[in-house]
């Protein structure tokens, strides 16, 4: 008797044990998810598809970290910050150079450094901006798009868009390339006005009349949609003149005071980083802003860059809409 109630008194305990252990093992998933941080990030709507596919899941692996992408424009990421300074929930935001400066302007952004982002030290020159404060991870390219269909030769220069034979078939983009020396730049536009069909603000409308041969070619054509087109069948290409090409680049930050920090400045790391930018780089269409990454295939891999001093379009622009519109309207 004594021997069974001491082996029931033992099976007791190891059944209450077993119990313990298996409410442990039953509650674990849950510590563990309290344990998985989120990350949010503020970006480009059309960021989303590549950002979930390329980024995502490499990251919350490697970091047990749980991305959310707010995917919109820059300027109401901006609005975001603004509204939410004395209480941040985006911790990252991937905009664009010139709503970056905004930003600056208002204490909204955390420094990048190269302590907790070494990445920092791969980076092409002109890719780090204002001491820090933003990183460009991307460069999409403003070329020449044409239609293969009516040009059986690219394109070789800008001052192509100026040739008389192009009358009424060039659509241009509202921008003066020598900028900073801006009557030069309209002088030289006002000659361009004659080949224009149109001047374009939304690139899909721009697109549709290249695809239909009313136009023959764009001037300043964004690489990332441009190229996007050419993949889906339309009959257009994408050309670097020899003069060079413009970076349209794409600016990541990290938004001042944002919660989980440390995750900040691992994701701003990895978007720098090589890893990372060799998975990006060919299906956005862009070039890479890590020295170690290779140029994908198609993109242009000996044009001259011309980098674009975004705090004097900041400061300009207004003026330069104005007189284009006075001065170059068709």
């Amino acid at each position: 008797m004594a021997d069974i109630t001491k082996q029931g008194f033992d099976r007791r305990r190891l059944l209450i044990g077993t119990g313990a252990t298996g409410l442990s093992l039953i509650a674990m998933p849950s510590i563990l998810r309290a344990q998985t941080r989120e990350l949010v990030i503020g970006g480009a709507a059309s960021h989303k598809p590549w950002v979930e596919t390329h980024v995502a899941p490499m990251f919350e692996k490697k970091y047990n970290a749980r991305i959310t992408f707010e995917g919109t424009r820059s300027l109401v990421n901006l609005e975001k910050m603004q509204k939410n300074k004395d209480k941040p929930y985006l911790s990252v935001v991937q905009m664009d150079d010139p709503v970056m400066i905004l930003a600056v302007r208002e204490g909204l952004l955390e420094p990048i450094t190269a302590a907790k982002c070494p990445n920092v030290a791969k980076l092409k020159p002109g890719t780090m901006h204002m001491d820090g404060m933003w990183a460009n991870y991307l460069q999409p390219w403003q070329g020449i798009a044409y239609n293969t269909n009516v040009l059986k030769e690219p394109p070789a220069s800008w001052a192509d868009a100026f040739d008389p034979k192009f009358k009424g078939r060039i659509i241009g983009k509202p921008m003066a390339e020598a900028y900073k020396d801006i009557d030069a730049a309209f002088a030289k536009l006002k000659t361009l006005k004659a080949n224009l069909l149109t001047a374009y603000s939304q690139m899909p409308q721009a697109f549709s009349l290249l695809e239909q041969g009313e136009a023959h070619m764009i001037v300043g054509a964004l690489s990332s949609f441009g190229m996007q087109r050419r993949l889906d069948g339309a009959p257009i290409n994408m050309t670097a003149p020899k003069e060079g090409i413009f970076p349209v680049p794409s600016g990541i930050a990290l938004v001042k005071g944002s919660p989980n920090i440390d995750l900040a400045y691992a994701y701003v790391n990895e978007l720098l980083g090589a890893e990372v930018q060799a998975r990006i780089a060919p299906p956005t269409f862009a070039l890479p802003t890590n020295v170690d990454v290779p140029v994908p295939p198609g993109m242009p891999t000996n044009a001259t860059v011309h980098p674009i001093d975004w705090a004097f379009v900041a400061e300009n622009r207004n003026s330069w809409v104005q007189r284009w519109d006075r001065e170059m309207a068709i």
